[in-house]
């Protein structure tokens, strides 16, 4: 028996609409990017992305376990000496991009090189409740209700 490898007109896509309100910021991003990566079929194929499009609503109303609202930071550096800078996860969920929280946390949990991009252009994470996929009929997956730690 040879081991299955997905064709690219074997592998079927779906819509997937994840609520974020209240969900913990770890949990929910694993889940998404299990589901971006395609883990969960069974015609998983490591070399293709086969995974879902997954769209994230309510991404300012994350939810942040212990201090890390205050003490995770993102540093970036600007390419001058002494140019380092960072901001809170909390300056950022206030700030005026807060799914920016989502997506980073969602990126660095898929594998880095041309699939990991490929895999992440099919995330789409918007800070309130309105998104403009309502054509695509997504699938409601509900992450809070799987765990009761997934909620807090």
């Amino acid at each position: 028996m040879s081991t299955y490898s997905a064709k690219p007109s074997e592998i079927e896509k779906k819509w997937i609409l994840v609520d974020a309100e209240g969900v913990v910021l770890g949990r929910l991003a694993s889940l998404v990017a299990l589901r971006l990566r395609g883990k969960h079929k069974p015609t998983f194929t490591p070399h293709m992305d086969c995974g879902d499009n997954v769209i994230v609503i309510n991404a300012e109303k994350i939810h942040l376990t212990g201090k890390k609202r205050q003490d995770d930071i993102f540093y970036w550096h600007t390419g001058y000496p002494g140019g380092i800078k960072g901001r809170s996860k909390g300056q950022i969920l206030d700030g005026k991009y807060p799914e920016r929280v989502v997506e980073k946390a969602v990126e660095r949990m898929l594998p880095r090189g041309p699939l990991g991009r490929q895999v992440f252009g099919n995330l789409r994470v918007y800070p309130g409740a309105e998104h403009p996929h309502e054509a695509q009929k997504p699938e409601v997956l509900d992450i809070a209700s799987m765990n009761e730690k997934n909620k807090r």
